[in-house]
């Protein structure tokens, strides 16, 4: 039998290139060799954005048609809804049990995104403790694998430590997930920021038509300490050819502009029409196939439904096993 593997994203916007590079793209690829599990967490993503449920309800579906577009097939790959699955929420009160706050508060990912939240000073809780939930995520389908990027390998640790106390005390029931890291550089913003996101507004969209793309590349960042097109130009770290690299097919042409760049021969709107050119070229058949799925949104919402009834199947039968080992599964 194939191995499990268990994946998925918060529904707070559309998908973009980012996520393709760092996930989808690596999804496609696996739902062959894996069990593919696919999650589409509206509950995490309700731990930032209580105050707008309508965002994430909306964004759901917008999800799941970047899912299909990209080439997610759910015959083969289970896409279902984590708030329709309550399984999950009452392992997540079982392992509130298993870990302190000060472990909680230390956790890296959580620290940098109360940063960027601004939850300093009044930290939600349910925020707090999406690492829980999240492990609760993971082990209700008992997944081999989990990708990841760096940026979230605490999350994975966090969830490896809960199922190492829980087998502890209760005796093993939960596989222990391995982490499978992305082999594909992070993408930057357009901004130049390190990472594009959603919430950032740095993100050029898997749904942005081609003269929204054509807007956001022509604003991107370049070498800042390149004035003239005649002055010699940095290559490496620059955003242009870091998505050069990563979507235009055309090698010669890249190496050609690289060449010319360095030599202070080619001018920054010369390098951004060849990646709108290279970047449209690779969105056109995602928006094609996007459009065609979006004609059909009841069909949309009968795929959510049946990945969720499957999901829920999995997720009933590992929280038995888990009431089982702690002896509390008293009308079974």
């Amino acid at each position: 039998m194939k191995q499990r593997i268990l994946t998925g994203d918060r529904p707070t916007g559309p998908l973009h290139l980012g996520h393709y590079l760092g996930s989808l793209k690596q999804r496609v690829e696996l739902q062959h060799t894996y069990d593919e599990f696919l999650i589409i967490a509206d509950v995490q993503a309700l731990t930032d954005n209580f105050a707008n449920p309508q965002k994430v309800a909306n964004n759901i579906t917008e999800v799941a048609l970047d899912y299909l577009a990209v080439g997610i097939d759910p015959a083969i790959t289970t896409i279902f809804i984590q708030s329709q699955i309550p399984e999950i929420a009452e392992l997540t009160i079982f392992y509130m049990n298993l870990v302190n706050l000060g472990r909680l508060e230390q956790n890296p990912t959580v620290k940098t995104e109360l940063r960027q939240k601004g939850f300093e000073k009044e930290i939600p809780v349910g925020f707090l403790v999406y690492p829980i939930s999240q492990a609760a995520d993971i082990t209700a389908f008992m997944p081999h694998v989990v990708p990841v990027g760096e940026d979230q390998l605490p999350m994975i640790e966090q969830t490896r430590d809960i199922v190492r106390k829980f087998n502890s005390l209760y005796g093993d029931t939960l596989i222990e997930p391995k982490e499978l890291l992305s082999q594909y550089p992070r993408l930057p913003g357009i901004d130049g920021q390190e990472k594009m996101s959603k919430s950032l507004g740095n993100a050029i969209f898997l749904s942005d038509s081609q003269d929204v793309v054509r807007e956001k590349v022509m604003r991107m960042y370049t070498d800042p300490n390149r004035i003239h097109p005649t002055d010699a130009g940095k290559v490496e770290g620059n955003p242009v050819f870091i998505y050069h690299d990563a979507f235009n097919t055309n090698t010669e042409e890249v190496a050609d502009l690289k060449a010319r760049y360095l030599q202070g021969t080619v001018g920054d709107v010369e390098v951004k029409e060849k990646l709108i050119t290279a970047l449209n070229h690779f969105l056109d058949p995602i928006r094609a196939r996007r459009a065609e799925h979006a004609q059909d949104m009841p069909a949309i919402m009968r795929m959510l439904r049946e990945g969720t009834e499957r999901a829920r199947a999995v997720a009933h039968d590992t929280l038995s096993r888990v009431k089982d080992a702690m002896h509390i599964n008293y009308f079974k």
